[in-house]
């Protein structure tokens, strides 16, 4: 069975086409649970998002800001495997058919065997894998595991990219293009800054693939802010804050994320 990078794209295409930007929520797996992971990924796919991005809880999580620093530690100290995350990535598709990513630094990646992770992501029914920190240049391997079983490769591009850096990594990605909004650590922050437009702009000279912006964005405001520039809005931090604000409740967490996706949806669509 290949992986879903086609459902990926056209979900992407059909909100270009409703004259919208996608909503992209992030949830790491095991996170509170690997059964409470699930469903809030599943919550956020039913509740607004159109995509779910997967995080893969790492021990140095060196691009993520605190927030999501406690929920890997979380999950690990629950002791999540990357079958679970597998897992997770197959339970929230099979229950919404919706398109779900994985978000993964390089070395577990390479770890766990690429043709594996790769083969298994894909079996789950996984559209593709954003993958932060997996240099362009030294990416060959993992995208032509990736392009075997039908997944996407996404890679991230920041303000200090310079253009021909752009193009080169526009190049070798598909799916779409994540856009760090700003320099620095993932988090909710006041505004979501000047830089994630220029870099959009920048970035869509080098591409045709949708451009999608997160870091930084928390409520509806801001995702319509971001929504009038960019292809996606990608959402992660602030729905985390929503479970933990409710560690003890998975239920009373299950309801935030779902209201603030919703809220979300509302802010993406430039009504």
């Amino acid at each position: 069975m290949s992986g879903t990078i086609e459902l990926l794209n056209a979900t992407l295409a059909q909100a270009r086409q409703e004259n919208r930007a996608a909503l992209v929520g992030y949830l790491p797996a095991g996170f509170p649970t690997v059964e409470g992971g699930i469903q809030a990924c599943t919550a956020l796919l039913e509740s607004g998002c159109d995509v779910v991005e997967v995080g893969l809880p790492h021990s140095d999580p060196v691009l993520d800001g605190p927030v999501i620093q406690t929920a890997d530690d979380v999950a690990l100290r629950g002791g999540v495997r990357i079958a679970d995350v597998i897992r997770t990535v197959r339970e929230a598709h099979a229950a919404t058919g919706k398109p779900v990513l994985i978000m993964t630094y390089w070395n577990p990646v390479d770890r766990y065997g690429v043709e594996r992770f790769a083969a298994e992501l894909a079996e789950a029914g996984g559209s593709g894998c954003i993958l932060p920190d997996l240099p362009v240049q030294e990416s060959e391997v993992w995208r032509k595991a990736a392009e075997a079983h039908g997944l996407a490769t996404v890679f991230v591009v920041a303000p200090s990219s310079r253009d021909e850096r752009l193009a080169k990594i526009t190049e070798a990605g598909s799916g779409f293009v994540y856009a760090a909004s700003l320099m620095g650590v993932t988090g909710t922050r006041e505004s979501v800054g000047n830089e994630a437009q220029e870099l959009v702009r920048r970035t869509r000279a080098t591409t045709d693939l949708p451009v999608c912006v997160g870091l930084g964005v928390s409520n509806a405001t801001q995702a319509a802010e971001v929504a009038g520039f960019a292809d996606g809005v990608i959402v992660g931090s602030a729905f985390v804050k929503e479970l933990l604000a409710h560690e003890d409740d998975l239920d009373a967490g299950l309801t935030g994320v779902r209201a603030l996706a919703a809220e979300l949806a509302r802010g993406v669509r430039r009504d």
